[in-house]
């Protein structure tokens, strides 16, 4: 019987951030079948709770390249 990884995922340490705006953590996870990545940053609220804020994106959208607008050519010139 094939693991079946629906609704579930895994979030590990980043140990490549270099920046405050690099992910605390970061992981994949399955939402109804469909993958997202997702990132993880800790966070101190104002009464001094300590907290996780996320961030969710499809793995299909992050991997698409950005479309270049279309440039419509002007075949009267003179040349």
């Amino acid at each position: 019987m094939e693991y079946d990884n629906t609704n579930r995922g895994a979030i590990f340490k980043n140990d490549k951030k270099s920046t405050d705006k690099h992910p605390d953590m970061n992981g994949s996870i399955n939402i109804e079948g469909k993958e997202y990545w997702i990132s993880a940053w800790t966070n101190q609220s104002k009464a001094g709770a300590r907290y996780l804020s996320l961030s969710v994106t499809a793995k299909e959208e992050q991997a698409r390249p950005a479309q270049a607008p279309a440039v419509e050519f002007d075949d009267d010139l003179p040349f």
